[in-house]
């Protein structure tokens, strides 16, 4: 179960993780660079924090890996003519990798397991 402390947490996580990609949409670079910072702190260390719990920690690294990815497709854009969207590709494809890691093997491995 996730603590109310943590999900809290959690929340202004998703407050700093909109107020980046507004700053994005926007075409407000300063304000989208100052926001990368404090919007992977604080996805590094949700994840951090759920290391003992794998669920949790795998769609953690998820988060922070989209995340990432979308700060340097964002800096792409404001600085590279977007000429970052490959590197930004890996960040998203090693999210999804997780993902599909926890639904096609680690799920179906820990259901079978707890069966009769």
């Amino acid at each position: 179960m996730i603590s109310e402390k943590l999900r809290r947490y959690e929340n202004l996580h998703i407050l700093l993780w909109l107020m980046k990609d507004t700053c994005w949409v926007l075409f407000w670079k300063t304000g989208g660079l100052i926001m990368i910072a404090p919007t992977l702190f604080v996805a590094f260390h949700i994840t951090y924090l759920s290391r003992k719990n794998i669920p949790e920690l795998l769609h953690n690294i998820a988060v922070a890996c989209w995340i990432t990815a979308n700060s340097v497709w964002m800096v792409g854009e404001f600085y590279f003519e977007d000429g970052t969207r490959d590197l930004a590709s890996g960040f998203f494809i090693s999210g999804l990798g997780v993902i599909l890691f926890y639904y096609a093997y680690y799920l179906p491995f820990v259901v079978k397991r707890k069966k009769p």
